[in-house]
């Protein structure tokens, strides 16, 4: 079928982004039961407390179990996009920040802005994402809606306009009063569905609804000269130029709209909903997305328009144990037909598109077509990862090109039955589609599943999936760093191969000089060779024995990087030289280089940002320092510290625990690889004792 066709202002791509347990699940499940797209919400029974309540959710899985869902509210579609929880996924977070015009920031009322809380946002101004912020759990003991907004400016440093203050505390909570209409909003009962009525302000409260809705006024004028104008001259502005006021000013960032309910109590979610309507962005406000043309090679952008060419961002890859394999993209500009075909421009291949969803929560909606602003989930991609871009064939783009790190940590997996065997390797398949910074190989010496990721939660959270999810029971080794080898200074090797068997023999004979090559570039190989002393023909099996020999070092078997190899001279037979016995030869000439070369270890470097609150600095420099870290760069940022440090990822085991310790619950970092440099002398000996076990 095809659904209705929106027009991008009627269409808001948002996400939900909260500390853990704010109340995102419950939020989202509330969504999409007012916007009718899940009609039953579990049979609560009188008495259950809360905490059965979110076990019970949790159990069948009533959140958003997709990457994205479709709800409508107000004749607008809503795309509401999963957002990851961990900030460890960067590639994720950012992914998910790059696809979304929106966000609502839900904040606990009793608790205020919490660390995670912080993170989230920190990466939302990264990315120039407009916000609203929903402070839940206004019905719990000790909630306080002022505390918590005052907290948003505080620990977030953002401007806040309040649009509601609450109608009753904790127990006594029954609605909000609406500073903008001036009216107050009263839900009567707790249930499902709960409906709401318009009515005149308590006495009591009006005249602290006047003081805020003064402030409201204030700091809306200030962002707009006209409105400013309007506001010194009447001393008020119409609800039309405050919502517009409003608006513009959110889509600028220059302010956050806060408001307030509880979504277990079914009380406030429609007004929230109200308010992405009217305050988050459609499409056509935000700034068109830019790219490389494959074509001309410079950068392109593409308007969110039906009329430019089709451009798409595969975001995200999920396998649903019923659909098979599905791509959410999102577009946009142009539109895309189930049935056709599509070009992916990172793989140079054409996929075909042999079915297109809408996802409702956990129910899927076959539909004919996707439009600009569009967020649909694909059947039928082959080779489409996350983070590719699905476009036009002739007016090809590569929306901005992601560099995924190479992993920096492994584990050794092994399966704990045959039948385990089987069902591993096509799991690890599966999670390596999901997942374009997890590596999966096979350890050529021991025959182990080597696993990799970029960290020990990334590796953690991917063996519990396999565990979980797939049901693959498995043994799962502990964290090694993904060590390498280099060497120092230039040497030369030579090395004959040759077999004398009672047919046709083998004869290869190479001579090469290997030295130091710059940082990053892997092997350099170049052909000195004078006159035909090797025919033309075996010189790619001389570089891919090159290649070869660099896979195990001579120091502890790690492999070698950053090596320039340059052939200097050998030998060849008539009859019996071959591709094979060159490339064995090149092995072997190498190694025997190698080992004259002073080789060294090499450990990875990460790059870390840790923000920290101002009064827990020294401890954690000084425990930088002490994991043999080096601080980069200190900068202040209101009330926070944030250090730039680069640290041996061998020493960052465990770190989310001590910095926790350390800056009780309110420090955050995050780190990516940077490089490789050499370890010390002290530690490689370690290292070299433990992998020949001295």
């Amino acid at each position: 079928m095809t659904t209705k066709k929106f027009p991008l202002q009627k269409i808001r791509n948002i996400g939900i982004m909260a500390h853990i347990d704010a109340g995102k699940t419950t939020t989202t499940e509330r969504i999409l039961y007012y916007t009718g797209i899940t009609y039953k919400m579990g049979d609560v029974d009188e008495g259950s407390t809360e905490m059965d309540w979110m076990e019970q959710e949790r159990e069948r899985g009533i959140t958003i179990t997709s990457a994205a869902t479709t709800c409508y509210w107000r004749d607008n579609r809503i795309n509401i996009i999963d957002t990851p929880g961990h900030v460890d996924f960067t590639a994720e977070v950012e992914r998910c920040l790059r696809i979304l015009d929106g966000a609502i920031t839900v904040v606990c009322g009793v608790s205020g802005v919490q660390p995670q809380t912080e993170t989230v946002w920190r990466q939302g101004d990264r990315y120039h994402v407009p916000r609203i912020v929903f402070i839940n759990k206004m019905d719990r003991i000790g909630a306080d809606f002022f505390a918590s907004a005052e907290s948003i400016e505080k620990k977030l440093h953002a401007k806040t306009a309040l649009l509601q203050i609450p109608l009753g505390k904790e127990n006594e909570f029954r609605g909000v009063v609406d500073l903008i209409k001036m009216r107050s909003i009263v839900y009567d009962t707790d249930e499902l569905g709960a409906t709401y009525r318009d009515d005149a302000i308590p006495e009591e409260l009006r005249e602290l609804a006047l003081q805020y809705r003064g402030k409201l006024l204030e700091v809306v004028a200030e962002e707009d000269e006209e409105l400013m104008e309007k506001y010194l001259e009447s001393g008020d502005l119409s609800e039309a130029d405050l919502r517009k006021g409003l608006r513009k000013a959110t889509l600028s960032l220059a302010l956050v709209p806060v408001l307030c309910g509880s979504a277990f109590k079914n009380k406030g979610v429609q007004l929230l909903l109200d308010a992405v309507i009217d305050y988050l962005p459609a499409p056509v406000d935000v700034p068109a997305i830019e790219g490389i043309g494959v074509k001309t090679n410079q950068r392109e952008k593409r308007e969110a328009s039906e009329k430019d060419p089709l451009s798409a961002l595969a975001f995200k890859v999920w396998n649903d144990p019923f659909v098979g394999q599905l791509t959410f993209i999102r577009v946009y500009s142009g539109s895309l037909e189930a049935g056709s075909h599509v070009y992916n421009a990172n793989k140079d291949y054409r996929e075909r598109v042999s079915r297109l969803l809408h996802v409702h929560a956990n129910k899927w909606e076959d539909i004919g077509q996707v439009h600009t602003g569009d967020i649909a989930a694909v059947v039928g991609f082959k080779k489409t990862g996350t983070g590719d871009t699905l476009c036009d064939e002739n007016e090809a783009i590569i929306l901005e090109r992601m560099e995924f790190p190479d992993p920096v940590i492994y584990v050794a997996i092994e399966p704990k039955t045959k039948a385990d065997q089987d069902k591993l390797s096509s799991t690890l398949h599966k999670l390596a589609l999901e997942d374009p910074t997890f590596k999966v190989h096979i350890d050529s010496d021991t025959g182990q599943t080597i696993i990799s990721g970029m960290g020990e939660l990334h590796l953690e959270i991917i063996t519990e999936r396999m565990l979980r999810e797939f049901k693959v029971q498995a043994t799962v080794g502990k964290p090694q760093v993904a060590y390498k080898e280099t060497i120092r200074k230039k040497s030369d090797g030579e090395a004959k191969f040759i077999r004398q068997t009672g047919g046709r023999g083998q004869y290869g004979h190479v001579k090469l000089s290997i030295e130091p090559a710059p940082q990053g570039s892997g092997v350099i190989f170049e052909n000195n060779l004078v006159g035909g002393v090797i025919p033309k023909e075996f010189i790619p099996a001389i570089r891919d024995g090159i290649i070869q020999g660099m896979e195990t070092g001579i120091l502890a078997g790690y492999p070698m990087i950053d090596i320039k190899a340059t052939l200097l001279d050998g030998s060849f037979h008539e009859v019996d030289s071959s591709d094979i016995a060159f490339k064995i030869a090149a092995v072997m000439a190498f190694q025997n280089a190698a080992k004259q070369a002073g080789a060294i270890l090499l450990e990875p470097m990460m790059q870390v940002e840790i923000i920290v609150p101002e009064e827990y600095m020294g401890e954690v420099i000084g425990d930088v320092n002490a994991r043999r870290g080096r601080i980069e760069s200190l900068k202040s940022k209101s009330g926070v510290q944030i250090i730039m440090s680069k640290i041996p990822l061998a020493e960052m085991f465990g770190y989310s625990t001590s910095l926790r310790s350390m800056s009780q619950g309110r420090g955050t970092f995050s780190m990516e690889f940077k490089e490789y440099n050499e370890v010390p002398n002290t530690i490689s000996e370690q290292i070299l004792a433990r992998v020949y076990g001295h």
